[in-house]
């Protein structure tokens, strides 16, 4: 009777295994999946498992899954394929090795066989669920404006790279140190980076290992404040971060998967159970796996198993069985009709919403996560239609966080950094100006305590030509004797090589500073300025001259005779109109162009008085427009107008600030002009050089001397002081940098 009843049973289920279609799919892994646990493959096994029990989908239909292992053997890989395609499988899931995923989709695309992708690579008539290259590399390059990186550096492995590097370094305008690596070669390049002091530097590695990359930055001491690393995997949870949780290293990263999400919480809580149940069946070790995250790659397998479903549920079952093969080479006639239908599919898997466009997906979401102390936190998300949404931006600048202090040098110059002299002032409240301001409001938002000091040595910093070693707070950032240095520090091409700066908040130049020319006090006779005191002399003895002549001219015409009393004719008297003293009269009145009762009636007077006249318009006139322009502008000569008036010169002396960027100008610049002067300042170190720009400017003030200097400098004295001035234009232009540093390693 038992034995009849097992007899039945087992017909009615042989029965329903022969009515129950089969959709048979196959997936290839890596050959070292075969002997050790694969993640990706069990989640691929639970995924099927899952479609079988959810009859929603597929009713009354079964999915079988063939598992194929493959090695780096692009001939064995094709065979494995071809293996699969003879089975009838519908689909075939490939590996994300991009180098064998090219050769699979070559077959799968002959036949028409659906050939649904989770690697990084983008393959033509393939599915892909990972996100599009294309804007995955928009999300990291819009992370990077956001940082505002001006200098980094990226390491990338072939074939698992996921950044386009051509596409990257055109999108941004900054210095970049790329190098190909492997992991035997992390350890040299870290190195290198450290050395060249890159702390901004991108991880596009692969992730199997990551552990040996964090290893070497660990050993490099790469693991402080300073750094910051983006890493292109979104497995950044699964990675023991434990030895970068305190140190302040900045570690960001993307995530496709959010596992805040109760849905995903749900599934990866079903995956652990599962996980367990097939490992007690198989009677093998189990494999903890932290059931609170899952692989990226897993995830891929988990979805692109169910988007496969999906597409195969809009025609299934009027689509027939596949039976290719990779010998007769004819294509299947419903798989082009399957890939389209796969190609429409819209849903929200584990990672997030998933929609195709010509087998690429474009529809996904990027969770922006960061490491902090105690944990991984989101701080911002990547869409491609909102791009970049940055929803904790002071994770990135968390202020009183980083708990450090930090060395600070400064130098004394108006307005920027200056000192109260008193008793009651100590330590910080030492120093006020514009950069003790701004240094104050960086500390404030950064969050750093800091102790301010006066460099020893009280100079900015310059390069001994001929030791090569640096002075000043240059040399004080370079021994590492300070963490930072703030100032009006001017950039130049020598300082950039040795030192950070930050960005300029002025462009300026040098320019000559000199002390206005004294005016002469006015005199009693200024009225005689005019003209030459030769010109004077010459009139008035031509006055003389002229009168003398008119009287004598006068005495012998006869026309200028005339009777004193004409009725009186027995006393007839006659007397000549122009005595001497009268021709003086009449000669001065007509250089004043007033005239006198008197008239020359002869034509010998005529002619000298007209041609006096004449003369005495020119004088009149010329003396006229001289007098007016001496008495509406008084004209203030200076000795010198630009840099060629002072470097032909001997009797100004001149010079500029001792070890500052305007002295390195002249000793380095190539113009003659410059060069001549730099020879001379040389030649006169004591006269020409300042240990200050107060005592520079006491020098000007002094007089006979002419101070090169920094034009905004140089314009805060002028509008503080009226006896000084500028002289000519800017003899060159650079920036002004509100603060420089060289970090301690």
């Amino acid at each position: 009777m038992e034995l009849v009843i097992f007899i039945l049973t087992y017909l009615n289920m042989f029965s329903f295994i022969i009515t129950e279609p089969v959709i048979k799919v196959g997936a290839i892994f890596p050959q070292e999946a075969e002997q050790n646990f694969n993640y990706p493959e069990m989640v691929f096994q639970y995924a099927v498992h899952k479609l079988n029990l959810d009859k929603s989908l597929l009713p009354d239909t079964q999915v079988v899954h063939h598992t194929q292992y493959i090695t780096n053997d692009s001939f064995q890989a094709v065979q494995k394929v071809c293996n699969l395609i003879h089975i009838g499988v519908q689909a075939i899931f490939s590996p994300s090795n991009s180098a064998l995923a090219a050769h699979i989709n070559s077959i799968c695309a002959e036949l028409d066989i659906p050939d649904i992708g989770t690697g990084r690579s983008t393959q033509e008539f393939s599915i892909n669920v990972h996100p599009s290259k294309q804007y995955v590399n928009y999300a990291f390059i819009d992370v990077i404006q956001y940082l505002n990186w001006t200098r980094f550096g990226i390491l990338y492995e072939k074939n698992y790279g996921i950044l386009a590097l051509n596409q990257l370094s055109r999108s941004v305008q900054s210095e970049l140190h790329i190098r190909q690596v492997s992991p035997t070669s992390y350890f040299s390049v870290l190195k290198e980076f450290k050395h060249k002091e890159i702390h901004n530097i991108i991880i596009d590695t692969n992730s199997a290992d990551i552990a040996i990359l964090l290893k070497n930055i660990l050993q490099q001491q790469m693991n402080e404040y300073k750094y910051q690393y983006l890493f292109t995997s979104f497995d950044l949870e699964t990675f023991d971060l434990e030895d970068f949780k305190y140190n302040f290293v900045n570690i960001t990263s993307f995530r496709l998967v959010d596992m805040g999400d109760v849905a995903v919480k749900e599934i990866l809580k079903d995956i652990d159970l599962y996980n367990r149940r097939i490992f007690k069946q198989n009677q093998t070790v189990f494999k903890q796996q932290k059931s609170a995250v899952i692989e990226t790659n897993a995830a891929l397998m988990f979805d692109s198993v169910y988007v496969f479903a999906i597409g195969l549920q809009s025609i299934y079952p009027l689509i027939n069985l596949s039976n290719s093969t990779c010998d007769d080479e004819v294509p299947w006639n419903g798989g082009l009709s399957l890939i389209n239908y796969i190609n429409a599919v819209e849903w929200k898997g584990l990672t997030g919403p998933i929609q195709f466009k010509e087998g690429q997906r474009v529809q996904f979401k990027l969770d922006l996560i960061k490491l902090k102390q105690h944990s991984i936190v989101k701080v911002g998300e990547w869409t491609p239609q909102n791009h970049l949404n940055i929803t904790e931006p002071s994770l990135f600048f968390d202020t009183g966080s980083m708990n450090v202090t930090l060395v600070v040098i400064t130098i004394l110059e108006t307005p920027y950094v200056m000192m109260r002299y008193g008793k009651n002032f100590t330590g910080n409240e030492r120093f006020y100006g514009f950069c003790v301001d701004i240094l104050e409001t960086v500390a404030r938002e950064v969050g750093f305590d800091y102790i301010l000091d006066l460099v020893p040595d009280r100079k900015y910093g310059a390069k001994d030509p001929e030791t090569g070693q640096w002075n000043g707070m240059v040399a004080e950032l370079m021994k590492y004797k300070a963490d930072l240095a703030v100032g009006s520090m001017t950039i130049t091409y020598a300082r950039e090589s040795v030192i950070d700066f930050t960005k300029p908040f002025m462009n300026l130049g040098i320019s000559i500073l000199f002390k206005v020319p004294t005016t002469q006090p006015n005199r009693l006779f200024s009225f005689l300025n005019p003209l030459a005191i030769e010109i004077w002399i010459y009139v008035i003895a031509a006055y003389l001259l002229v009168s003398l002549t008119i009287y004598i001219v006068a005495k012998l015409s006869p026309m200028e005779w005339q009777f004193i009393i004409p009725c009186d004719l027995e006393n007839i008297t006659k007397r000549n109109q122009f005595s001497f003293s009268d021709s003086l009269w009449f000669t001065i009145g007509t250089l004043m162009q007033q005239g006198s009762d008197i008239h020359p009636k002869a034509v010998s007077t005529r002619i000298i008085t007209s041609i006096w006249g004449f003369f005495s318009l020119i004088i009149v006139a010329s003396y006229t427009a001289n007098l007016a322009a001496f008495l509406t502008v008084e004209r203030m000569m200076n000795p010198i107008e630009n840099a060629d008036d002072l470097a032909s010169q001997t009797e100004i002396s001149y010079g500029t600030l001792e070890s500052g960027s305007t002295m390195t100008f002249f000793r380095d610049s190539m113009i003659e002009t410059y060069k001549k002067m730099w020879r001379i300042m040389d030649n006169k170190r004591q006269l020409a050089f300042t240990t200050t720009y107060e005592d520079g400017i006491r020098r000007v003030n002094q007089g006979n001397y002419a101070f090169l200097m920094e034009s905004t400098m140089l314009d805060y004295i002028v509008q503080r002081d009226c006896n000084l001035t500028q002289i000519g234009g800017l003899l060159d232009t650079k920036d002004r940098r509100q603060h420089k540093h060289k970090q301690r390693i």
